[in-house]
């Protein structure tokens, strides 16, 4: 790999799991406290908020939104799918998990789920929104915080770099179709232009800025200060946009989980099924065709876990900031971190197992 491949990725790396990112599953239980009590104690600053729109899309939720994943397509160099001929099974492994599994294992899972085993308990209409958001939680793999696991797991980072940007690049054509077909099947129907501009606003707008950005600074200041100075300064405005994301949500949200609290317990238990699945899938055929840790436990995490920042995006941009399909988005965030740290440990007990 090239050094301006591998510096990026050791940047993201070497800074390990933050306190923020450590737990993030707590300040996700604090945002919905919060948005909660926003919503039910002072209900005219959410109505506030909601009333700038345009074209029926809140503009402080989209900004919010691009603060969130601009950072992320910031880190992703391209120059590293180039070189991926070196080891092609790791990257083989998880484009097909991932693009050709995962989206439809999550909607049969959660369709099992929300629509069979929890009939008595969810109405038939939430439910379809439940499963909406899982259906867009399924279909976008994780972006940066796999470059944690990565970490956590002693992965080859630069490796790991371009498996996520490979992903990046699938997803701008791979996204809108998958979601437009399985909720098709879910007999909720979208229309294709609403998708593709969800798409258009959350993945290309930030990733074309992302890459004019890195070219700028870069070519100004050198690949080093954007490294070290740049993408450390950007870092922290992600998960700040997360927290304040999810308070505006769950503000809406409040009356929902107030009336429904089992339905987040409900929500999760797909979601989690589906994670270990997935992780133990891509895992397992890892070592079967002899693929090294350092490159099989990364490429196992990526799908295991989500693009959770797209997934709400998305949610809220095609059924709106109350609906289910939010909310299940949201309970993503909420499970994921501490399933994560799960996968992690379970990855590093097992790396004997594998070829170094």
């Amino acid at each position: 790999m090239n050094q301006n491949v591998d510096e990026p990725s050791k940047q993201t790396a070497n800074g390990g799991m933050g306190w923020f990112e450590r737990y993030l599953s707590v300040w996700v239980l604090l945002a919905i406290v919060v948005g909660v009590a926003l919503g039910q104690f002072a209900p005219s600053v959410p109505q506030t908020l909601a009333s700038f729109e345009y074209a029926q899309v809140s503009i402080p939720v989209a900004i919010l939104i691009w603060a969130m994943i601009f950072p992320m397509m910031a880190q992703i160099d391209f120059n590293a799918v180039l070189d991926v001929r070196k080891e092609p099974k790791g990257l083989a492994i998880t484009t097909v998990v991932n693009w050709l599994i995962k989206p439809f294992t999550m909607f049969a899972i959660a369709w099992f789920f929300l629509m069979v085993v929890f009939k008595p308990l969810i109405p038939h209409q939430l439910a379809s929104e439940y499963l909406a958001g899982a259906i867009l939680l399924g279909a976008a793999p994780c972006t940066a915080m796999v470059f944690v696991w990565s970490y956590l797991t002693k992965g080859d980072a630069a490796y790991t770099l371009v498996q996520v940007s490979l992903n990046d690049v699938i997803m701008l054509f791979a996204f809108a179709p998958i979601v437009v077909f399985l909720l098709g099947i879910s007999d909720i129907q979208v229309p294709w232009n609403t998708v593709i501009l969800s798409v258009v606003l959350y993945i290309v707008i930030p990733l074309l800025a992302g890459y004019l950005t890195r070219r700028l600074v870069v070519s100004r200041q050198g690949q080093r200060w954007y490294d070290d100075v740049f993408l450390t300064r950007l870092a922290p405005i992600t998960p700040a946009a997360l927290i304040a994301t999810l308070v505006l949500l769950f503000a809406f949200q409040g009356e929902v989980i107030l009336d429904n609290p089992l339905h987040i317990v409900l929500i999760a238990i797909p979601l989690i099924v589906q994670t270990f699945f997935i992780f133990y899938l891509a895992y397992g055929w890892a070592k079967f065709w002899h693929v090294r840790h350092c490159i099989a436990a990364p490429g196992a995490l990526i799908g295991a876990s989500n693009f959770f920042e797209l997934a709400v995006a998305a949610a809220i941009a095609l059924f709106g900031l109350q609906s289910g399909a939010a909310l299940a988005a949201v309970v993503g965030v909420l499970v994921e971190v501490p399933i994560m740290l799960i996968l992690v440990r379970i990855a590093n007990n097992t790396r004997g197992r594998f070829p170094e």
